[in-house]
């Protein structure tokens, strides 16, 4: 299997005519800008519950939770490491659409900066509403933006050496959770930023919350780029890869959760029934994400592309999840305020001041506010829909202006 990954590097992408490219080039893209697009609905259906839901505990937490919620928690597990390992996916294969090495690596590099500007100013300002600068937390688009700065550089190096790079960080950077930070001394920055779900005292009264830790994320989008080598095998070929992978790397986790002696800081244990022991077996640690985690997550995801393989073409109904799928970043920029100004609209029609929506994160509030869960998948469906409409304008948009600077949003 990996040999044929390997026949099929960016190496044989200079060589391959457009021809030999264009034949399956439709359903490759739609099949991945599906999953894609799938990964962001329900990342919008995490972000209505931190703003909508009455339950001020973790979801994951056994001793309170329901199933339900449990599950409406988890599922969006998928969306952070999905997104990640495509980002690198769509790198890889834009080598194969007339662009250069240093071309890719000019892109992630510029493309990352801008992402880590965008964490601390546009997408900060959705979520809080606010201009108080004493508190920074680096999310999904800032580890997105980190990880496609150290892909620019890292693309240089050979095919073998970076599939090895990010399968040894994925597998053994759990290998390091004993670590503090203290044992850096005045370093203990560094590692908190690469490893730790800590706070960083930036002084001043300043404050860095280090949510998405860089490993091993960084090793998740190469890892993806490596896995775009299988799209230059023939179509027959790639799905069975996909598929040994997928079911590899779930009997993998399956395995290794059992036995739970490698791989995940939680330990699963027997609870009150079969179904709660189940629900701990697979609460795998996101932050930062465990070699289970990434295997639970990605193993799936993989699986879902080989099933995608097996269709010639893809029915309209899933062109909605499409839409959302090629607009990604355009997407989760409108989605998070849109959400915001729904609870203060909804706040403010319910007679609740809504003063504690302004100036902080929604998963820090204390209050009485809230909804059940029925109510937050209702508002899910409401901000998915409305938004899709101005994806599909922009999407339309991009094709017709085929605009370099387009390619940043």
């Amino acid at each position: 299997m990996f040999k044929d990954v390997f026949a099929a590097s960016d190496e044989e992408v200079k060589i391959r005519s457009v021809k030999s490219i264009s034949t399956s080039i439709k359903q490759r893209f739609d099949s991945i800008d599906l999953l894609r697009g799938l990964v962001m609905v329900l990342m919008a259906l995490d972000h209505v519950r931190d703003y909508f839901t009455s339950v001020r505990f973790d979801p994951l937490d056994l001793s309170q939770t329901t199933v339900q919620l449990f599950l409406t928690r988890w599922i969006t597990h998928y969306c952070a490491p999905v997104f990640v390992f495509l980002a690198g996916t769509g790198a890889f294969l834009s080598l194969g659409r007339g662009k250069s090495k240093s071309d890719v690596a000019k892109f992630l590099l510029s493309r990352g900066l801008w992402l880590i500007l965008l964490e601390f100013t546009l997408v900060r300002l959705g979520w809080t509403f606010g201009f108080d600068y004493s508190l920074l937390v680096g999310q999904v688009i800032w580890a997105l933006g980190c990880s496609m700065v150290f892909l620019s550089f890292l693309i240089y190096l050979p095919f073998k050496a970076l599939a090895a790079f990010s399968i040894i960080m994925i597998l053994a950077h759990n290998l390091f959770d004993g670590v503090t930070p203290e044992q850096f001394g005045s370093f203990s920055w560094l590692w908190i930023i690469l490893h730790n779900f800590e706070a960083i005292d930036l002084g001043g009264g300043y404050t860095f919350f280090a949510a998405y830790p860089l490993i091993p994320w960084i090793g998740v989008m190469a890892a993806g780029y490596c896995f775009g080598a299988l799209y230059n095998l023939e179509a027959e070929k790639r799905k069975k890869i996909l598929l040994r992978l997928g079911i590899g790397m779930i009997g993998g986790f399956v395995l290794l959760r059992l036995f739970d002696f490698y791989g995940d800081f939680n330990k699963w244990t027997t609870q009150k029934n079969f179904i709660f022991t189940l629900l701990d077996f697979i609460d795998t640690r996101k932050y930062p994400p465990s070699l289970l985690f990434l295997l639970m997550t990605l193993g799936p995801a993989i699986l879902f592309l080989s099933f995608l393989e097996k269709a010639r073409e893809l029915n309209k109904s899933n062109y909605f999840f499409i839409v959302f799928g090629r607009v990604p970043l355009f997407y989760y920029l409108l989605h998070i305020p849109v959400i915001h100004i729904l609870a203060v609209l909804v706040a403010n029609a319910t007679e609740i001041d809504p003063g504690f929506m302004f100036g902080s994160y929604p998963f820090f509030w204390e209050t009485d506010w809230g909804y059940s869960l029925p109510a937050v998948y209702l508002v899910w469906v409401f901000v998915v829909t409305g938004l899709y409409p101005l994806c599909h304008l922009y999407n339309n948009f991009k094709k017709k202006k085929k605009s370099k600077l387009l390619s940043y949003l």
